[in-house]
């Protein structure tokens, strides 16, 4: 007969087997039915190869998920790149695994300044004027934007601006007349172009989305692991995942983020609009 304490023990190591649990924060509001969607089967497919299991954290805000990782709640989380700066800031083990290529196979994007082309207005001529904005740590939202227009002699100081959290409800604000301009990323003005939205000039291009690790709470060889899982990832795996991670993926390190930082103003990025 077994000894009841085997059977204890037995119990006790697959507790311990399947006790470790990976916390993942998606992009800030996003609807959960899309979360699931676009991230369940990479996630699902990482766990397995790791032999891990990997829950999603929902969170409100690019501010809550740094908060969350920089107090140990999260092993990874999807970022853009001034996000990113920001959490490198806060938490140096921070440390990006890959850029997700975009459609065109690009593993980088801009972002744009965007209005009604019945407005005829330009860079220059955006002094005194209502632009939306997405969010005070989206890169397209204030440091891309204010760069674009202290390009050409404005700023955003010097007209009224509003953040209103998502590219496509931006760019929709100005559609309808509600703004004259708004900073979005180039591919939702692209999106919208067919309501006489256009683009009046392009950032720099910035690295893609990545995902980042927490190197605290993730070892470097399975760092290494995802790493090489999502790099070599071949197609007919990826048509199943979301739009925003399905065109394949290549190496990040922290030296491609040098654009966003040669972007950040001189003093803290406004957590709120001026109107």
């Amino acid at each position: 007969m077994r000894s009841p304490l085997l059977f204890a023990l037995a119990a006790g190591l697959v507790a311990v087997a399947r006790a470790e649990e990976w916390r993942f924060a998606p992009l800030p509001l996003e609807k959960p039915e899309t979360v699931v969607a676009t991230w369940r089967p990479m996630l699902d497919y990482l766990a397995d190869k790791l032999g891990v299991s990997i829950r999603i954290e929902y969170s409100d805000s690019y501010a809550e998920i740094i908060d969350k990782f920089a107090a140990g709640r999260l092993e990874l989380t999807h970022l853009g790149p001034l996000p990113y700066v920001e959490l490198k800031a806060r938490v140096p083990a921070a440390e990006p695994l890959v850029h997700f290529k975009e459609r065109d196979g690009a593993d980088f994007y801009t972002c744009a300044l965007i209005a009604s082309a019945d407005a005829h207005l330009t860079p220059a001529r955006l002094v005194g004027r209502k632009v939306a904005l997405t969010q005070p740590l989206s890169t397209c939202g204030y440091i891309a934007t204010d760069g674009i227009l202290r390009g050409a002699g404005s700023s955003l100081e010097k007209n009224r601006y509003r953040y209103l959290d998502k590219h496509d409800t931006a760019a929709l604000a100005v559609a309808r007349g509600e703004f004259d301009a708004a900073g979005v990323k180039t591919s939702i003005a692209k999106k919208y172009a067919h309501l006489g939205l256009v683009i009046l000039a392009e950032s720099r291009p910035f690295p893609g989305f990545a995902l980042i690790a927490h190197g605290e709470r993730i070892d470097p060889a399975r760092r290494e692991r995802l790493k090489k899982l999502l790099v070599e990832a071949d197609a007919s795996l990826r048509e199943r995942w979301g739009d925003a991670i399905r065109y394949g993926a290549v190496p990040a390190r922290d030296g491609d983020y040098a654009a966003v930082r040669a972007y950040l103003p001189a003093r803290p990025i406004p957590r709120q609009g001026n109107f």
